[in-house]
């Protein structure tokens, strides 16, 4: 069998899970093994043209990038501010107008108040699950708990939303792999850059299989200030890349390593590998697996042997004029590959503010909150965000590009007693933003209490969501996708719908 330094899980055929995700020293970048492509066709939803109203904004967008923002901004730091209620809920931050009449926004977030009129705000996100559910959020999973947030591989996954996107777009190319890599996901593999959890849950292909998770990239550069990161137990002293990073910063795959990046370790194990596979093809010939994995080395050796995919993370190719204005910071310039990516011909880049360091950082801010909100935060999103639309309209691309910014849920109306207080989970009301791709400019959709604990207007769930976001790629958000078995099943759990207000 083949063998990788991991544990193994032997497959029926003999051969192991991670072996063959790593043939061709791949399996880093989310490369796995494919399904049945020619079977694909035949099972995927046609993705009709609705009827009526829905019709004209069905497909507009594109191409779409997602920007999550892990661990959960507080609405009343962001765009539902209460500054009449009591100091301890509405903290010590202050509004400032946004060139959307009506809609204040904090004052950390000078920049994105200037483009709040191409935007929607969605001010009634609403659902029961207050935990880092990224699952929850980006698929058609109908609950969550701590046990499957913490464990990607629990079979009660559905599948992540560019993974879905990228299953009906091979299917309508009659299981035909793209021209590009297509479900792409920025800076790094999710959850990878902190040392004291496991990995979470969330941005994977679940029952589609593995060759339908997003493909990762590699940050490449050094965070620019120095930061200790502390909570009960555990503490993290380093420099932290979304505070700044140094002027080299790029992105890359495994794949796209050129020769001279290839150590003679690295190459003779890629051939030892090589050499195993090819002694087991002719076990592998007919089965599943060997289809599956004949697939992944089309995308895999079309990965190698093209510049394309290196050219377009590079983003040092692009002017310090530009550079600076989505901000030098990781999330900044990662959303400048994305922007690159889709240019190149990528369909779905997801970029994540994830942890750095220490479980529990991002936007998690049980502790510490105004001073990391104020610090490591606002700034960051502010600069990036506004940059990403201005950049997208003045190349023309925003009208056909989807633009989504969210996250699993917001933080509670009052201040907790934590370190320089904290806002814990609350799923019972937040916000999140749109634009682009065929969403509606300069509008306020739903709102809450006085204190932005309930949803008193237009309640929202994130399937719907994710069915707008589907509709809008021109996906029928009601259609199946094949589990293990080749049952279908719904993308979306009934009862979700597309939020037509949300619509141009």
């Amino acid at each position: 069998m083949l063998r990788v330094l991991s544990h193994s899980q032997r497959l029926c055929n003999g051969m192991t899970r991670r072996d063959l995700l790593q043939v061709g020293g791949l399996g880093t970048i989310g490369l796995g093994l494919d399904q049945l492509l020619s079977q694909e066709a035949a099972h995927a939803a046609n993705g009709a043209l609705p009827q009526g109203a829905l019709s004209t904004t069905f497909g507009k967008a594109k191409r779409c990038i997602v920007l999550f923002l892990y661990g959960s901004p507080s609405q009343l730091e962001t765009f539902d501010m209460k500054p009449q209620a009591p100091v301890e809920i509405r903290g010590t931050m202050n509004p400032i107008p946004s060139s959307l009449p009506g809609l204040d926004v904090c004052e950390y977030l000078p920049n994105m108040a200037k483009i709040m009129d191409r935007t929607t705000v969605v001010r009634s996100m609403s659902h029961p699950n207050p935990i880092h559910g990224v699952a929850y959020a980006m698929t058609g999973v109908g609950a969550i708990d701590v046990a499957a947030e913490l464990e990607p591989n629990d079979p009660r996954h559905h599948p992540y939303f560019g993974s879905v996107v990228e299953y009906h777009d091979r299917a309508r190319r009659n299981g035909r792999l793209g021209e590009f890599v297509q479900n792409v996901a920025l800076p790094f593999p999710f959850s990878s850059q902190r040392s004291d959890q496991p990995f979470r849950a969330g941005p994977y292909a679940a029952y589609l299989g593995a060759a339908y998770n997003p493909i990762w990239t590699e940050f490449v550069g050094e965070g620019t200030k120095n930061i200790t990161k502390a909570r009960p137990g555990f503490s993290w002293t380093g420099m932290e890349p979304y505070l700044g990073c140094t002027p080299n910063t790029h992105f890359r795959m495994a794949a796209t390593d050129s020769p001279k990046d290839m150590t003679v370790d690295r190459l003779n194990s890629r051939r030892s590998l090589m050499q195993q596979f090819e002694n087991q093809r002719r076990d592998l010939e007919g089965t599943l697996a060997g289809t599956s994995l004949s697939k992944f080395q089309e995308m895999a050796f079309s990965l190698v042997s093209s510049t394309k995919v290196a050219d377009a993370l590079d983003v040092r190719k692009e002017s310090p004029e530009t550079r600076d204005l989505y901000g030098m910071t990781l999330f900044g310039q990662s959303c400048l590959a994305a922007r690159r990516m889709l240019e190149a011909g990528t369909r779905l880049v997801s970029v994540f503010w994830d942890e750095y360091g220490l479980a529990g950082d991002a936007w998690d801010t049980h502790y510490e909150h105004f001073p990391r909100m104020i610090d490591q935060l606002l700034p960051g999103l502010d600069k990036a965000y506004a940059g990403l639309i201005l950049d997208l309209e003045r190349r023309g691309m925003l009208d056909d590009t989807l633009v989504v910014c969210l996250s699993e849920h917001g933080r509670t109306p009052k201040i907790n007693k934590a370190n320089f207080g904290g806002r814990d989970h609350w799923s019972q009301a937040y916000s999140a933003q749109f634009a682009g791709g065929g969403i509606s400019t300069g509008r306020v959709i739903g709102a809450t209490d006085a204190i932005a604990a309930e949803v008193t207007d237009h309640p929202l769930s994130p399937k719907d969501i994710l069915a707008t976001m589907y509709h809008l790629l021109g996906i029928d958000p009601h259609g199946t996708v094949p589990d293990r078995t080749g049952r279908m099943l719904p993308m979306l759990p009934e009862g979700s719908h597309v939020v037509t207000e949300m619509l141009a």
